[in-house]
């Protein structure tokens, strides 16, 4: 047996107890999913699509209605004209604020391409309308109590934010628990303020979402987790009524909201790529947990540590030169479905601040569900890895991946 061998399976055997754990998961969250299909009658009919201004469109009304259930909510938008998660928490943020209101995220500086829509000069941002936007940073990835307090007496927002994930930040991802916890104290400190998490990357992860543990409203991407790895494109948003009519607003036009919006190709992908979410999601975090305990062996930090659970589907590991990450990232690609011929290249991605690397040979175009990994090319040097459709795909690229980046480290010395 090779040292690539004993490492992968040295792994699966210290996994053991974390993969029970996920599969109990799995299984109460595909429960909560086939509930809200049985309770609203999911049929044939409603797989199929509208043309036109999609008055009526059943399919649609009904989506809707599934993710509210799934949600714990009282309305929900779904949407494959939502482009992005970045596209729906805008639509969110818009709906809901207004000239002379003050949005604070309370999980530091926003993910770059969000960033732009508050801070962003002459784009049509926030701060071109009159929307004040601060800040409290998480301290040691925890929330910081009294500086929240601090910030929400002096500015008095209209909007709380949470980022539930990490974007490119070196920090685990923020646990159900810990934003349950802290929306309690944001309540108690202002019961009207609107509470609004960015859930990208986190559904399924818990048995519980944020809107079970008191957030007001939650947007993501469907082309993530909830869809599957079947949805083709489009976002979501789910909370208080009041909420998403406000956001539906901004996604159609004032007065219209969801009375429109037609697609004619069908909503079969988003209604069985939700029922598959859960089984998918499960999957994902099995593989996070897989190359943590495979790189962990052989001397790289990673987060969340191998033995720590997963709060979303993403794994960073920390590399020691760029060689060794932009290896990583190369051999994601070469191992990927599609376009495995590809060779990735550092470039200056839309949005982003510094050159990112990035392998996504995926079905679903940059859909970050499926196996991808990227890296923004700036020291500490980390790889933010993300998916799996298979567990079996990742176990074979865990492989690849360990093996090239060895061999990178061989060639340096």
């Amino acid at each position: 047996m090779t040292d690539i061998e004993m490492i992968m399976m040295q792994a699966e055997m210290d996994a053991a107890d974390q993969f029970g754990k996920i599969k109990s998961i799995a299984l109460i969250n595909q429960a909560k999913v086939l509930d809200a299909f049985r309770n609203n009658n999911v049929s044939e009919r409603h797989l199929k699509g509208s043309t036109g201004y999609g008055y009526g469109d059943i399919g649609r009304d009904t989506l809707c209605k599934v993710y509210a259930d799934v949600f714990h909510t009282e309305a929900a938008i779904v949407s494959p004209l939502i482009t992005s998660g970045t596209h729906a928490l805008s639509i969110g943020l818009f709906g809901l604020l207004r000239p002379g209101d003050t949005l604070l995220s309370i999980t530091g500086r926003p993910y770059d391409t969000l960033d732009s829509i508050i801070n962003g000069d002459e784009i049509g941002g926030m701060r071109e309308y009159n929307i004040q936007y601060r800040e409290v940073d998480l301290v040691e990835g925890q929330f910081d109590y009294g500086a929240i307090e601090k910030a929400m007496v002096e500015y008095r927002p209209k909007v709380v934010f949470i980022t539930r994930s990490r974007g490119y930040s070196n920090r685990n991802a923020l646990s159900i628990d810990d934003i349950g916890a802290c929306i309690d104290f944001v309540r108690s400190v202002d019961s009207q303020v609107i509470v609004f998490v960015d859930n990208c990357y986190g559904e399924f992860v818990d048995y519980r979402e944020p809107t079970d543990v008191g957030a007001d409203i939650i947007a993501g991407s469907l082309i993530k987790n909830i869809g599957g790895g079947l949805a083709p494109s489009g976002g979501y948003l789910a909370g208080k009524k009041e909420c998403v009519d406000a956001a539906a607003n901004r996604l159609t036009a004032p007065g219209i909201g969801m009375e429109v919006g037609s697609y004619a190709y069908g909503y079969q992908y988003f209604y069985q790529g939700l029922f598959m979410a859960p089984h998918v999601v499960a999957g994902a975090l099995q593989s996070s947990v897989l190359f943590g305990h495979v790189f962990s062996a052989i001397g790289y930090e990673t987060i969340p540590e191998p033995f720590v659970d997963c709060n979303d589907i993403i794994r960073s590991i920390k590399f020691d030169t760029e060689e060794q990450l932009i290896a990583f990232i190369r051999e994601i690609q070469t191992v990927s479905p599609i376009d495995s011929n590809v060779v990735p290249y550092p470039w200056d991605m839309p949005g982003y601040q510094d050159k990112v690397i990035m392998a996504a040979g995926t079905f679903v175009g940059g859909a970050s569900i499926e196996l991808s990994a990227d890296a923004p090319i700036k020291r500490p040097y980390i790889a933010y890895l993300q998916g799996a459709l298979t567990y079996e795909h990742a176990y074979i690229a865990a492989e690849h991946c360990l093996r090239a980046v060895m061999e990178a480290k061989d060639e340096e010395n």
